[in-house]
Parts: C-alpha cells; structure tokens; sequence
C-alpha cells in the first residue's frame, strides 16, 4: 500500500506501534501486542464489575465527567446480587441515554461484543482475581484497592498483567494529585533529605462504618451467587454478613490495612522509591464495636524501611488507625533532620528541624527546610471520605487517557503489588503477633520463618 492510500487509522497504528519500537506482522498487528490498539476516533467501550457503593458514588461519576471528551462508552454491568444489578442497568442507563447490558456475572460480561475495558468495584479480596479475568479477556482495568490480599493472588495477577501487556491501574488516587506529584519531586530531587519517619494517622467515629443492617437484612442467598462470591477463598457457608460487611471480616477482608491503609503507605513507596517494607510489627483489637466483626476497630503498626542489603540506612513508618474517636483525623506526615512535609495541610515547613543553637553544640549548621505550599490542590483531599472527590476524577481521567494513548497510568500493576505486600506484611504481624518480615527470593511474606496463609 503505498503512503498516499494509507488511511487516518492506519497512519496512526503504524505510529503507536514504531513509537513501542514493535514490528508489525502481515494482519497488520504486532505478534505481542494488544487485540486492538485505538484510533483518535475508536470509542472504547467499558463494562462494570460490581455496582457497589464505590462505583455508584465516585468510579461512575467520575467516568462521565470525562467520557464524552474522550470518547468512551459504559455498555454494560456485572453483578452476581440481582437487586444491584438491575440498580446498576438503571442508573448506567439513565446515564448514558442507551441501553445498558445487565450481566449475571462475569462469564456474560466477558461475551458482550466490543468489549474494552473494565472498571472493578467488586468485594477487596476478589480484586485480583477479577484483574486476571479481565485481562485474559484481552480487556484494559481500572480495579479498587486493595488488590491483593494474599501473596499467592499478587503474584498471579501481577505475572497476568505483566504478560498481557494491558493497561491496569489501581485506585491508590492520591498518585494523581498535584500536592503528592509536588512532594515526591521534593523528596527525590533530593530537597527534603532523606526520609528519617513517616507518621500515618486514619481516625473516625463511626460505628456505621462498613456496616450494612438494612441490607443484610433485606438480601437472600437465592438473590446472589454464593459460590461465585467466594472468588478462591475457603468454602463457607451463606453468611449475609460476610456478603455485604465483608470488610468487618478476614479473610474476606484486611480491614483498615486493605481498606485505608494502602492509601498511605502507598505514597511512602512512590516517594521513596522502595518496593515494600523490611519489617512489619502490629497490635490492636476490637475494643469498642463489639458487632461480631473479625477486623480490629483499633489498630497501631509499624514498619520498617530501608534498602535490604544496608540495615543501617532506613527509617520508620508508624500508622494508627480507630474507628471510635476522630481527634487526629487522617494524616501524612513525612519528617527528616530539615523538617517535615504534612500532606494534610500541603505545607512543606521548616517544623522540627535542626536549628543554628541545637548545631553550634556539636559544631554542625543549621538544616531548616524552607517553607513552602505543595500546591493549590485542598488539602481536604486526604479526608477519610474517598468518594467523589477531586483525586478520584483525576486518577479515573489518567487511566482513561492512558487506555486510549498507551501509556502506563500514574498507579500501574507494579504499585499495586507493593501496596499487597504491606498490607499483607502488616496483616501477617496483627494475626500472629510476631514481626513479618519479606523473602524476596520466594517473594513472600514470612512469620517465624514459616510462610503466612490464610
């Protein structure tokens, strides 16, 4: 064909592919590549897994705030419980102006024609394994934190992931923020010093907290599909409960290491640039909710970090979280011998450091950072309300480009395997009441030597 009868789409696969640097084979395609790489006027369409809360209240309204811009579609959702799905097929549908397949789980959703991509707001210990669906359904995923409860999970999803070539990010949002971009350029230029603490607080008063009573009520095990639910975890028994309050409960659930504190010490990874922690130390317990619930109410860890092969380069990260007093809120603060970045006010400041009388005494200069404001961005935004918030439209917005140009995502496959490794780390200490520590040869998180299960 010569260069004058090429079409507009064809110049442009011809280009993606040259750019990845990828030979193209005689159907016009590159051997490894992508079912499909997207022209500027391909309309990517997009299913849901799961019409939770999550997605009803930020992955979907952020979704249409961008989809008309950039050209993509919401053409169906799965959901095993009938009572969301026809929710989901209503509200998606009033949305989109269309008809919306409603899917009985993701069998039908994987044969809907013309599926691209799909977001995954399903239970925290089925987000791995909907991930490998979706991608050896050739399709691109937008999946909840956390995403791994267990290691044996991480790994296979990451291995399929890695080898699809998909486009996947995890909904760790605040890596689409400016006043986290803004601290990260600080910390790895080299501005900040090196790391010396980390301080992580998520503190609430809620006792309605991941707690659904009206509808655990209301919901019966022929209304869902029970086995299906159970996604590889241990056979059970029909427990509305669990279906419904699965974060009150492992191993459906971490709790507030899955659910909140991935957030955070996700960040410590991106700043730092390390993969996962050294050590994992943890204790609490659940003083105040006594609701049946398995997962602590109130909970204190503290982790180690450095590089494995120099223990006398690190520092500590202490995380604490409770659900009966809010006094401290959520909170991020970075410290070095400078002074400190605190997330929840985007103020890097000078609080702290060593001062000109403190160094004269051991005949040392003063190390005052300068003060300075992250960004613009509101610092509500590290609020213990993830709805649908700035951070989401953001992170939601990137993956969305992403899928479209190619590129990988501000919170890729790799960041999610780091963030289930700590939570899993600090999971394993809370559970056994020992230090966990991480075999990078088996990558696996180890208790007394022994490997950490369920």
């Amino acid at each position: 064909m010569s260069e004058s009868k090429k079409t507009r789409r064809e110049f442009l696969q011809q280009s993606l592919l040259a750019g990845a640097g990828l030979t193209i084979s005689a159907m016009g395609m590159p051997a490894s590549s992508y079912a499909r790489i997207m022209g500027a006027n391909d309309r990517v369409n997009v299913g849901l897994v799961g019409f939770s809360d999550r997605a009803r209240q930020a992955l979907m309204p952020s979704f249409f705030n961008n989809n008309k811009e950039l050209n993509f579609d919401l053409i169906a959702v799965s959901d095993i419980w009938n009572r969301r799905r026809d929710e989901g097929k209503a509200y998606l549908q009033q949305k989109t102006g269309h008809n919306v397949q409603a899917c009985m789980n993701n069998d039908e959703l994987y044969n809907v024609k013309g599926l691209d991509a799909v977001f995954i707001a399903s239970p925290d210990f089925a987000h791995a394994y909907h991930t490998i669906e979706a991608v050896k359904h050739k399709c691109d995923v937008y999946s909840e934190k956390p995403f791994a409860e267990t290691m044996e999970d991480a790994r296979a999803a990451l291995k399929a992931v890695k080898d699809s070539g998909r486009i996947m990010q995890v909904g760790t949002q605040r890596r689409s923020g400016t006043s986290y971009h803004a601290a990260a350029n600080f910390i790895q230029q080299g501005k900040f010093g090196p790391i010396t603490m980390v301080e992580m607080t998520w503190n609430v008063n809620q006792p309605g907290r991941w707690r659904r009573p009206d509808l655990v009520n209301s919901i019966k095990e022929s209304d869902t599909d029970w086995k299906r639910f159970l996604a590889g975890r241990p056979q059970d028994s029909w427990d509305p409960r669990k279906y419904l309050e699965y974060r009150l409960f492992w191993p459906y659930s971490s709790g507030i290491f899955g659910q909140w504190m991935t957030h955070q010490i996700d960040t410590v990874h991106w700043f730092s640039g390390l993969k996962h922690p050294r050590s994992a130390v943890a204790n609490g317990g659940i003083y105040m909710w006594k609701d049946g619930r398995k997962n602590p109410d109130t909970l204190t860890a503290v982790f180690d970090y450095g590089p494995e092969n120099d223990p006398s380069n690190g520092f500590q990260v202490m995380y604490s979280s409770r659900f009966h007093n809010s006094a401290g809120g959520t909170k991020e603060i970075y410290y070095s011998n400078g002074g400190t970045i605190d997330m929840s006010t985007n103020k890097i400041s000078s609080t702290g450091g060593l001062t000109e009388k403190e160094a004269q005494e051991m005949n040392m200069h003063a190390n005052l950072l300068p003060s300075q404001t992250l960004s613009e961005e509101a610092a509500a935004a590290t609020s213990a309300n993830t709805g649908g918030d700035t951070l989401t439209n953001a992170h939601v917005r990137n993956w969305m480009s992403c899928v479209r140009d190619r590129k990988q995502p501000n919170a890729p496959i790799e960041a999610a395997y780091s963030h289930s490794i700590a939570l899993i780390m600090g999971n394993a200490a809370y559970r056994t009441g020992m230090k966990a520590t991480f075999d990078e040869a088996t990558q696996e998180v180890m208790v007394g030597g022994k490997v950490f299960k369920m």
